[in-house]
């Protein structure tokens, strides 16, 4: 039987035809992205990865690598001398020899060391350690232990036990064997120290780092600054890590730059690789040069950030990307954000884009399907383009090889709007979200394939270089304004999707390029317009009680231009406006004349009537002289219209079943009855024969709180007829979503069926303190349906405030000083503690925990050190991600935040850090019913509440015998009240209790003092009766 081979669909490795680059790539074959320059702000570049040698040109594809974390560091400032041999001593105390080649008129070389694994992402680090072990460790280890195990059975066969002989010999020898043992179960590998030189040749820095080992430097690679030579170099042939060099602070700073994991490679490659001997690699502009920069801090040692961003790390390279003049900038990274469009590393990316003419494109974030889950800085920040991420057929075919074909479709995870502020969030467009494209070497691999808003980032990144170097080419003018107009009015509006998921549409880089080209002399090409909605940048009704009236909103609209405009540009802004809303639900006046001075409209949205859901809807504003060009500026409005609870008996809402089809995504908006504390949802399969992979989300929206906070996300798989129960904490009052959608490559259509269930158990008192010297009363309130009550109190957590003892603000270096408002400083913090017992700390500066691109501080982060001065440890803002694994024993903390206020790091000078370890074995509070079961020691039982029932809850203090090591006065217990009998109920809804630990009992002196003689037979010097030392005596006694 003859087989027929298709053709692959190489298209979809890569994907380019859903964006229309391979179009203009066709159309202008010589603007593939020649001229631009783009920042690729990541976990670094391998600049020995396939496709990013050299652009389609010829020119260096890579102009210079930049680890702007810190991690790659080395200090060098250790200044020395070579003997008449020709050889210095490291300070590693090797003998370095230098080679006779080497030029250095001052005869002055700077050395410093640095730990190779420090340089290694984990994966890499694990395959090197499990290689090292396999071949320099276990050889010689086994061989030993079956010498001495041989040794062994030789004695007892020449000494049978009944011998006299002395025992010493066998004693050795067992314990030679477990010596072996104890270091086989002990092993660690640290990995090699290498010595670092540098020294300057009469022309510029030079550096060489010791790869043998062994002083030989002749066998090294010396070499300069990345951006002047473009050298690097190999560790070692068996870990293949690339590596350049930076020199710094006048030979006193060496940075080795390398790659915190394999993401940076692959972006860059999708944004502007070229591969000539295998097409389908390239990238979208293989044209474009790229300036990388590493973002993410990736120290490797006990604890590690695994290539999380720091603000220290993106403010530098905001500023390297300022001083290098870049056209673009892609950062696929971001966080959940407590405020969208505010603090201090958000500002300073809004000033690079609206005052440097920047373009800033970033993911959107992979934490939908539910609304109002973009990610910052991405899908929140106003100057920011916020790219989500779609999937094709050919994409499914050529990445996934899926059985069946489905339409293109946003993925599952992709980030959806509106931001809380009432923004669209994904800003302006969707691209391709996934790709096959060039991996890093030291992973093995040539290629990878890789899936996110991540990588939709760069493709729509990739397209938009196309786009400026057409324009270039062409000497058309361009602004990040401009630019944005002419993707939300040319992108491809996708049947299915609404505004939420895929923004304005899926991008279009040959309709980018046609409208800018022919709308390039627009009196508000430069001009940005900000949209302020008495406060937010749109209009965003979400709550229940919002919907009963009609809503009337003041929108301003601020003309914005960049600073080096020109007088006569501003004079000549006069844009004559045709006002127009896409729905009937919102209206507003017809016209409006805007100039360049802030002005005013009213808007009136009036959701009485609207059905349950999500609604969008936008006033486009159309300048009447040319309104082919589209909406000059927009005002987002979104109504969410929640169900009303009407079971009142069970609270109970039922969803009509419904049939999923891949990819499909069914949102609920429920208004949660007042006092509900958690709910259950009930989600079964009607199916006979398909299972289906769903994700269900759930989130609820707080004021100036992020989203992750009251959000529940799992994936479940339902088999044929079968039932799950899921169960999440809710807020009463508060509108939840419930979001539950069809994985996006789950085949077949599967029939679903849900119920919700709300329960409710709301305490007195929302977060509990609970002193020694009192009995702390909780009132609990059984507020929706009958419950069955068994309070619980567990603490977990040791928290040890810390004061500062030493305190330090210091000017940075040359790296550290910002494009417009000059020196950066930091605060430097010491803190001293003890460790009582071995386990895992976790420091926490509770006033700047969890802020990172919304804080008013640039950066913080914390190190942790033995008094050894070893670095065990380090962790950044979100402090629940780190920690260090420590033993009993005195450890320093150093704590550094940045700003180029020095006046915001006084207030920070006395700065209360938190060390907080968890409890082994947790410690139980006792609950009682009553204050006089409280004295008596009678216990809570369990018992079914009535809706309404007030029941009070009496908390005892713990007693002095049961408190932890370590723990004294002021320190903190910290745990969790429960109030359900039930599993579900004990695990989610809990609430926080706090333990304030008092000052230690006074010591009883039981000793009697002597007694003085009496006088006369009369009563003791004093006056005291016999009566009385009768008593002292029986009390002393009887304790």
């Amino acid at each position: 039987m003859a087989t027929t081979v298709e053709e692959f669909p190489v298209h979809g490795l890569l994907p380019k035809r859903e964006t229309g680059a391979d179009r203009f790539v066709a159309k202008y074959p010589e603007c593939d992205g020649r001229g631009t320059l783009i920042a690729i702000l990541d976990t670094g570049v391998d600049p020995g990865a396939l496709g990013l040698q050299t652009t389609s040109h010829g020119r260096r594809k890579i102009v210079d690598l930049i680890d702007t974390s810190g991690s790659g560091d080395v200090d060098t400032s250790t200044v020395v001398t070579p003997k008449d041999n020709g050889v210095i001593i490291g300070l590693s105390e090797r003998q370095l020899k230098i080679p006779a080649d080497w030029v250095n008129p001052s005869g002055v070389y700077h050395v410093g060391i640095k730990s190779l694994f420090s340089l290694f992402p984990d994966k890499l680090q694990q395959r090197i350690k499990k290689e090292r072990k396999e071949k320099l460790w276990d050889p010689f280890h086994n061989s030993r232990v079956a010498e001495t195990m041989r040794r062994l059975e030789e004695w007892d066969a020449k000494h049978p036990p009944k011998n006299a002989t002395p025992k010493i010999i066998r004693e050795s020898l067992q314990s030679e064997i477990d010596a072996l043992s104890t270091m086989s179960k002990k092993y660690a590998d640290c990995g090699p120290a290498l010595d670092c030189i540098v020294f300057h040749d009469g022309d510029g820095w030079r550096a060489c780092i010791d790869t043998s080992e062994t002083g030989d430097l002749q066998s090294c690679k010396l070499m300069s600054d990345y951006r002047e030579s473009g050298e690097f170099a190999s560790f070692s042939d068996q870990d293949l890590m690339n590596y350049s060099i930076n020199i710094y602070d006048e030979g006193n700073t060496l940075c080795i730059v390398t790659t915190g994991g394999t993401h940076g490679t692959h972006v860059a490659s999708i944004a502007a690789g070229f591969c000539a001997e295998n097409p389908t690699l390239t990238g979208l502009a293989p044209g474009a040069q790229v300036f990388l920069d590493i973002v993410a801090l990736f120290i490797l040692l006990s604890i590690r950030l695994d290539t999380m961003e720091t603000g220290t790390a993106l403010v530098r390279a905001l500023i390297a990307a300022h001083d290098y003049k870049c056209d673009l900038i892609n950062m696929s990274y971001g966080e959940a954000a407590n405020w969208p469009n505010a603090g201090r590393v958000v500002d300073l990316m809004n000033e690079l884009v609206n005052e440097h003419g920047v373009i800033f494109i970033s993911s959107a974030g992979n934490n939908g399907p539910a609304l109002s889950t973009v990610g910052c800085p991405g899908g929140t920040s106003e100057s920011i383009i916020g790219i989500g991420a779609y999937v094709s057929p050919e994409m499914m075919a050529a990445e996934y090889s899926l059985l069946e074909k489905l339409p293109g479709n946003q993925y599952t995870w992709s980030s959806r709007g509106p931001s809380t502020d009432g923004s669209l969030g994904v800003l302006c467009v969707t691209a391709p979200g996934s790709a096959i494209s060039c991996s890093i070497t030291w992973t093995l691999r040539g290629s990878q394939l890789m899936n996110g808003t991540s990588m939709s980032s760069p493709n729509a990144c990739g397209g938009i270089a196309l786009v400026l170097s057409g324009l270039k080419a062409r000497g058309i003018p361009y602004s990040p304004p401009s630019i944005r107009r002419a993707l939300e009015n040319t992108a491809l509006r996708m049947e299915g999707l609404d505004f939420f998921t895929q923004g304005y549409g899926l991008l279009q880089v040959d309709k980018v390029f046609d409208y800018m080209e022919q709308y390039a002399d627009t009196p508000d090409r430069n001009v940005t317009f900000q949209i302020n909605c008495q406060g937010p940048r749109g209009i965003y009704i979400r709550q229940a009680y919002q919907l009963l009236k009609p809503y009337v909103v003041t929108a301003t609209v601020t003309p914005k231009f960049p600073e080096i405009s020109d007088h006569q540009s501003k004079l000549g802004l006069n844009l004559r406006l045709s006002l127009a809303s896409t729905e009937p639900w919102v209206s507003c006046p017809g016209h409006f004349a805007l100039m360049n001075t802030p002005r005013s409209f009213s808007v009136k949205v009036d959701p009485r009537g609207l059905p349950e859901g999500a609604h969008y809807a936008e006033i486009r504003a159309y300048d009447v002289t040319c309104p082919e060009r589209g909406a000059v500026f927009r005002v987002p409005v979104s109504v969410i219209v929640p169900h009303r609870v009407t079971d009142m008996t069970h609270y109970e809402v039922s969803m009509e079943d419904r049939t999923f089809k891949p990819g499909q995504v069914q949102r609920t908006f429920v208004d949660v009855p007042e006092g509900a504390t958690y709910a259950e949802l009930n989600i079964s399969s009607l199916s006979e024969e398909n299972s289906a992979r769903f994700m269900v989300h759930a989130v609820q929206l707080l004021p100036l709180t992020a989203f992750r906070t009251n959000e529940f996300c799992q994936f479940i798989t339902l088999a044929p007829r079968c039932e799950k129960s899921l169960s999440f904490a809710v807020k009463g009052g508060v509108t939840l979503e419930l979001c539950v959608a069809r994985w996006w490559a789950s085949l077949g259509d599967c029939l679903i069926r849900k119920l919700l269930i709300f329960h409710g158990m709301r305490p007195s008192l929302s977060a509990v303190t609970v002193h020694a010297n009192q009995t702390t009363r909780v009132d609990v309130t059984c507020t929706l349906r009958p419950e069955e009550v068994s309070p619980s109190v567990t603490l977990n957590t040791h928290a040890q405030p810390l004061r500062p003892t030493e305190s330090k603000i210091t000017p940075l270096a040359s790296r550290d000083v910002l494009f417009k408002r000059g020196q950066i400083y930091a605060l430097n913090l010491t803190y001293n503690f003890n460790q009582s017992r071995a386990g895992e700390i976790n420091p926490n500066a509770v006033y700047l925990s969890d802020l990172l691109y919304e804080s008013e501080y640039e950066s913080q982060i914390w190190m942790l050190y033995d008094t050894n001065k070893r670095l065990l440890g380090c962790g950044d803002a979100f402090h629940t991600r780190y920690t260090a694994k420590i033993e009993k024993g005195d450890y320093i903390l150093k704590y550094q935040v940045r700003h180029d206020n020095r006046d915001q790091l006084e207030k920070l000078k006395d700065m209360v850090v938190l060390i907080e370890t968890k409890l082994t074995p947790t410690l139980p509070l006792d609950v009682h019913p009553s204050r006089l079961s409280a004295m008596t020691g009678g216990k809570f039982t369990a018992f079914i509440m009535q809706k309404g029932w007030c029941w009070p809850v009496f908390i005892n203090p713990l007693p002095d015998d049961k408190l932890p090591k370590g723990v004294k006065p002021g320190h903190i217990l910290r745990g969790k009240i429960t109030f359900f009998k039930n599993d579900p109920g004990k695990k989610v809804d809990t609430h926080p209790i706090e333990y304030i630990v008092p000052l230690n009992p006074a010591k009883q002196n039981n000793k009697i003092s002597p007694q003085k003689p009496e006088k006369d037979g009369g009563e003791p010097v004093g006056g005291a009766s016999r009566t009385a030392r009768r008593l002292g005596s029986i009390i002393h006694s009887e304790t």
